[in-house]
């Protein structure tokens, strides 16, 4: 019985420290609203946005193994012969490191690409920095899960 009571005064200690690693930061849903921004401008092809949002030295390593720079990513993203018709994240979790940020996730984009139909479902790792008071993305990563046997 005096064990029981034990656990159950712990629990119930733990309780408000759940509680508050549960709540998102302003910083973090700051990032948090910056992904969607992101992902919206990509699926859009808002060029301005997008640099706005990204470092001058950002790169991004996507499913095949290609890397991109903050240019080659442009163009990539400029390519009209791609048409994004589903660009959407899940999953989100966001960590704190003072002025760096690390968000993973889930990703899931579907379109056409030189007339075929395309559809990814990733798994995503961003880095932001904040410079000079703003929020940048600097590095990107994304990879297709291994099959679950």
């Amino acid at each position: 019985m005096r064990t029981q009571r034990l656990v159950t005064l712990c629990f119930l200690c733990c309780l408000p420290m759940l509680s508050r690693a549960q709540q998102t930061s302003p910083e973090a849903a700051k990032i948090l609203a910056l992904e969607k921004k992101w992902t919206d401008a990509y699926r859009q092809r808002n060029i301005p946005i997008l640099t706005s949002l990204l470092a001058e030295d950002f790169i991004i390593t996507v499913e095949d193994g290609s890397i991109f720079g903050k240019v080659g990513y442009m163009a990539h993203t400029a390519d009209t012969s791609v048409q994004v018709d589903l660009a959407e994240e899940s999953d989100l979790r966001v960590h704190m490191h003072g002025n760096v940020a690390v968000v993973t996730g889930a990703y899931h984009e579907t379109g056409t690409a030189k007339g075929k139909r395309y559809e990814y479902r990733d798994r995503l790792t961003d880095v932001w920095m904040k410079i000079n008071g703003q929020w940048q993305l600097i590095a990107s990563q994304y990879s297709v899960p291994l099959p679950q046997s």
